[in-house]
């Protein structure tokens, strides 16, 4: 049995690498038989006469490096301010940091302290042990932070419906919000400041042990994608919901009723057939995001492209525009999604999700942002 095994590791490695070849080889490989365990037959496998494959080039996308570059200084920034102001002084100790961060990451907040002093402000020393607290400035930031979240209260309800609509039985998990929460722009304690603000649109009920937050009413008047607000102001769709003839370009790109926009990645070029599969994939109809998912098969084409306007949908509910991919995944069940959010189960062999996330990053990246966030970003600059 162990030569069996190895033998069976040493088939694998030789076969991994002789796999996709074009001419044919015979081996040998072991099969369970009787009480022996294993008997040698003779199986066939591919090789091209020892040519390697291609190697795969991967290419940057640049712009998606910037946005990630500026979000990682901001957002330990904004964990920072968070810190200091939930203490009782509005100040904390930077013996106490490791408590709140960790050891590794206690020194990246320690240098972004020492660097964005326009702030941070340290004091103590001597016989008081230092501490960190938020500038003159950074403080009237923070309360204009207050009213601007006030304001911004009849936009989160809204977007809050509105996921809850897009859901299959117009329930969440709340523990599903909360994990999104920040991404949605919510208050830390919206459980208990908007929630029961709003008992005409939101109700917490449980479910077999677990908080769902239900939707108590439908508005139909919500129920338009940002997909078709955006055609509806460039003309492609009437007031009526009936789509204008419009022009096919060649670059895997249409401004049709039902096409995403398309950005292929660097370094790609498309065939006529491949550019032919993405002309009928964009021009291919599919039901409304808020339509019910029961009501549709998930093989159906159609049904697979209404996965897509989900994504897109979900994706424009939240302040930057973007999500990770564990946070796609934590509505699984709730949107029906399929079990693989891209590659080959969601869109066959189009790159539509890359592009679908291209789009709602780079070209609407912050619509809206917090007063705090702009001080932050100004001061990255």
């Amino acid at each position: 049995m162990h030569r069996c095994s190895m033998y069976l590791r040493l088939q694998q490695s030789f076969g991994s690498s002789l796999l996709g070849k074009s001419n044919v080889c015979e081996g040998l490989s072991p099969t369970p038989f009787g009480k022996s365990g294993y008997m040698w037959v003779s199986i066939m496998q591919k090789t091209s006469g020892g040519r390697r494959p291609k190697k795969k080039i991967y290419y940057r996308v640049h712009e998606l490096d910037k946005v990630m570059d500026l979000q990682k200084k901001p957002s330990l920034i904004l964990h920072l301010k968070s810190l200091i102001q939930s203490q009782k002084n509005q100040s904390l100790f930077l013996r106490d940091l490791e408590k709140e961060v960790g050891f590794v990451q206690k020194w990246n907040f320690m240098a972004v302290i020492e660097k964005y002093t326009t702030i941070f402000h340290v004091t103590g020393g001597n016989r008081t042990p230092p501490m960190v607290m938020l500038t003159e400035k950074a403080k009237k930031i923070a309360v204009e932070e207050v009213d601007v979240r006030h304001q911004m209260e009849p936009i989160l309800v809204k977007n809050l419906r509105k996921l809850l609509m897009i859901s299959v039985d117009c329930r969440v998990p709340l523990e599903t919000i909360e994990f999104i929460q920040s991404e949605l722009g919510l208050p830390s304690d919206f459980k208990k400041t908007l929630i029961p603000k709003f008992p005409e649109f939101f109700s917490v009920r449980d479910v077999n042990g677990r908080a769902l937050l239900h939707l108590e009413n439908w508005d139909s008047s919500l129920a338009v994608t940002a997909r078709e607000e955006r055609l509806l102001r460039e003309g492609i769709l009437d007031s009526g919901g009936y789509a204008k003839r419009v022009k096919i370009s060649k670059d895997g790109n249409f401004s049709g009723p039902f096409a995403f926009h398309v950005t292929f990645p660097a370094g790609f070029r498309p065939n006529m057939s491949y550019l032919d599969e993405v002309r009928k994939w964009q021009k291919l109809d599919f039901p409304s995001p808020y339509l019910n998912a029961r009501r549709f098969e998930a093989a159906d084409p159609k049904a697979r492209k209404r996965v897509v306007a989900v994504l897109h949908e979900l994706l424009s509910l939240t302040m930057e525009k973007r999500m990770t991919s564990a946070q796609l995944d934590a509505f699984h069940a709730e949107f029906r999604l399929p079990a693989s959010v891209g590659g080959d189960v969601l869109f066959g062999t189009l790159p539509v999700l890359e592009a679908l996330v291209l789009e709602v990053v780079l070209e609407a990246l912050v619509l809206e942002v917090l007063v705090l966030e702009a001080l932050v970003l100004e001061v990255l600059v």
